[in-house]
């Protein structure tokens, strides 16, 4: 789809749609009432503005008060939000696969090219790998979804961002315990305590735990996580306010690893045979702990701090077999081993009034993170033969650091009684260092820096106090992490430091408005990529990357909710997102040529997402919604892909309010009809003899959970 194109639609649906697009709150709790919507604050632009008046695709989905699932994946409480496409790999060993407008599709495992907050904490490593294994559901309260430019002002690696809020004590303190199970052996248990401040300049508390296991739905997919979460919040005398928010996880996850399409269609459930001797797995553990401050000097001025350390240990046996690592002295091995620390802080200043009708805010954010990182053979030699599936010889060891500190300023001036331009401008460096400690095959030592100045303007009018349009552009930068630097697409040994950082040109307009035809949300995008990140191949379990000359993503954003009576809430969304390769990619080795127009694989062109809800806070409640997502080219060449498909999950629970007793009671139904589809895809799977792309998602499967809470 051209721009012209774009343009063309976008100006139909506009004057087709009149003033019946609005913002969009997605809220599980449905008692929220449409008349105090504009009082709800955006946290994730930094703007302290309501929804209407924010220049940007921003979503808000409020934690249910009701169960309604198991609270085990973000995919339970995250759903239907336009460009975001959020899979579940039944892999607990590569964790969700999340895309934003295309962004992070490529990734194998974890999150890439998206920036993840936890109650302004990062989530995301200074690199930009992320994940949400970290996210507790139990305490959480809210989750804002941003899309588009303003994503730029978080600097590297933001092609989207995602801010999770916890939950704040309250009340009288109390005691919640759950329990839910399901198929596949599921189970998870679950404590909360919490309670509110006492007297003055005594923290409110939220402390959270939570332990769950699963043989899983296909072979050899079992998995044990632990977690645990804990917020104190200070709100003081001088008006400032404190959290202190400390997690932890650790997961043990089988790997079943990906599915030919034959092998799929044969037996979704099954791990290929070969790959048995390997016991493929994960182990993963960490620890991170983060304050936030925040310090109004008086009516115009304010103070923002928040530092934050943590340290994270992985474990990874692959299937690497034992005649490919005695291929080359340069063979990595077959066992994955690093243990990262990370740190970083970010200073804010905002002032009001400085000029007339101005808000003005400048900080500056570090982040830095230093890893040990280690490969071994994943195998011993017992009578002359491979045993596998164990650590062995020692076969790479480096030291790796990173660091970078961005400078950055927003500017919101509201120039005329409707009309207002927010810009911002953010200076990201990264700076990159790798000492080889293995120097049998050479030194591999190296270094490199990347830097971008990232600008941004968005206009807004409000053309009547329920309708709002604007336009925005900001440039993004994103730098390759250190997995995708970890191994060259040639073979040899050491980081690819000839992976460069993308850059990228969006464009977007869009309309918000409230009516009593319910809350829209519509916005037409452009992005135009110079230098992307994209695979060059997966092999039994190891990912290499390149750069694509230039790549295209355009779409079209559309979403609507509405109170229809009482407690019954629709909602429904739609995008649409042509992701192209916009330049040919010259043949590499036994990589054949990409040409121009081809779709970036990982990425439907087409989503849609519909819910009918009844959610009273007490009494009965249910649900139903369905998903449907277009075909995924699995692909740079496009010649295989994972069918569309449409998705129906069901649920109803009681919720009683017995005094101090609340007692919530849920079943649920994923995959109503049991369709056989492909949950996500390894992209560019390059295992011989073919591509063992596909990683099938469950069929039916039901769960069930009770949560008691007594307060005192």
């Amino acid at each position: 789809m051209s721009l012209l194109r774009l343009d063309r639609l976008h100006y139909c649906i506009l004057m087709s749609m009149g003033c019946i697009s609005s913002p969009f709150v997605w809220a599980d709790d449905s008692a929220q009432d449409i008349a105090i919507l504009p009082t709800l604050h955006v946290e994730v632009t930094r703007t302290d503005t309501t929804y209407l008046q924010t220049p940007a695709s921003v979503f808000r989905i409020d934690a249910p008060q009701v169960d309604t699932s198991s609270q085990v994946n973000l995919t339970e409480v995250v759903k239907g939000i336009p460009s975001l496409q959020l899979r579940n790999r039944e892999n607990y060993a590569q964790d969700l696969q999340l895309s934003m407008r295309g962004f992070g599709a490529r990734s194998t495992f974890g999150v890439r090219g998206i920036r993840l907050y936890v109650d302004g904490i990062p989530a995301t490593m200074p690199d930009g790998q992320g994940q949400t294994s970290n996210i507790d559901l139990s305490s959480l309260d809210h989750v804002e979804v941003l899309t588009g430019p303003f994503s730029s002002l978080y600097g590297n690696s933001s092609g989207g961002t995602i801010l999770t809020s916890t939950k704040e004590g309250q009340g009288k303190d109390s005691i919640e315990l759950s329990y839910s199970g399901g198929s596949h052996d599921k189970s998870r248990a679950g404590l909360v305590l919490q309670g509110g401040a006492k007297g003055a300049n005594e923290p409110s508390y939220v402390i959270s735990s939570s332990y769950f296991d699963t043989d899983g739905y296909r072979e050899h997919s079992g998995a044990e996580k632990v977690l645990n979460n804990a917020k104190l919040s200070w709100n003081l005398d001088d008006g400032s306010k404190i959290n202190w928010v400390t997690n932890y996880v650790k997961i043990h996850a089988d790997d079943p690893q990906g599915l030919t399409h034959d092998q799929w269609n044969a037996n979704p459930k099954q791990q290929v045979p070969f790959l048995k001797q390997f016991n493929v797995r994960k182990d993963i553990e960490q620890t991170q702990t983060g304050v936030t401050w925040s310090k109004p000097i008086n009516d115009k001025n304010e103070l923002y701090a928040m530092a934050y350390l943590g340290n994270r240990q992985v474990t990874q046996y692959q299937s690497i077999p034992k005649s490919t690592q005695d291929a080359s002295i340069n063979q990595a091995g077959g066992v994955i081993d690093f243990e990262r620390d990370y740190y970083g802080a970010d200073l804010r200043w905002t002032g009001k009034e400085l000029l007339p009708n101005t808000t003005l805010s400048v900080g500056v954010a570090l982040d830095a993170m230093d890893e040990d990182r280690k490969g071994f053979e994943n195998f011993n030699l017992v009578n002359g033969q491979p045993s596998y599936g164990v650590k062995g010889n020692l076969r790479r060891d480096e030291d790796n650091t990173l660091w970078n500190i961005d400078p950055y300023l927003q500017v919101s001036w509201q120039f005329l009684p409707t009309w207002r331009l927010d810009t911002g401008v953010r200076y990201s460096n990264v700076h990159y260092k790798s000492k080889d400690n293995y120097l049998s095959n050479g030194d591999d030592s190296g270094k490199t820096d990347y830097s971008k100045v990232l600008p941004s303007a968005a206009l807004s009018w409000q053309i009547l106090p329920e309708l709002m349009a604007y336009v925005s552009y900001a440039k993004g930068f994103e730098t390759p992490t250190f997995t995708e630097m970890a191994y060259r697409p040639d073979g040899e040994s050491g980081f690819n430091f000839d992976l460069t950082a993308s850059t990228s040109d969006t464009y977007e307009t869009g309309l918000k408005s409230q009516n009593q035809l319910g809350d829209f949300t519509l916005a037409v995008f452009q992005t135009k990529t110079k230098d992307d990140i994209v695979s060059a191949g997966n092999s039994n379990g190891r990912s290499t990357f390149r750069n694509a000359d230039k790549t295209l993503r355009e779409g079209v954003e559309f979403a609507w909710n509405k109170k229809l009576w009482r407690d019954l809430t629709a909602t429904a969304s739609y995008t649409y997102l042509d992701a192209t390769f916009d330049a040919d990619i010259p043949a590499l080795g036994s990589i054949a040529q990409i040409p121009s127009g081809n779709a970036i694989p990982g990425i439907a062109k087409n989503q849609a997402y519909a819910s009918l809800t009844w959610q009273p806070s007490h009494g009965l409640y249910g649900g139903v919604d369905v998903q449907y997502m277009d075909k995924v080219y699995v692909n740079d060449t496009n010649s295989d892909a994972a069918p569309s498909y449409s998705v129906t999950s069901a649920h109803v629970g009681y919720a009683w309010v017995m005094g101090d007793w609340k007692v919530n009671s849920f079943a649920r139904v994923d995959n109503l009809f049991d369709k056989n589809y492909a949950g996500s895809v390894i992209v560019n799977d390059s295992t011989q003899p073919v591509g063992r792309y596909f990683e099938p998602a469950d069929g039916r499967n039901w769960s069930a959970g009770l949560r008691v809470i007594k307060q005192f």
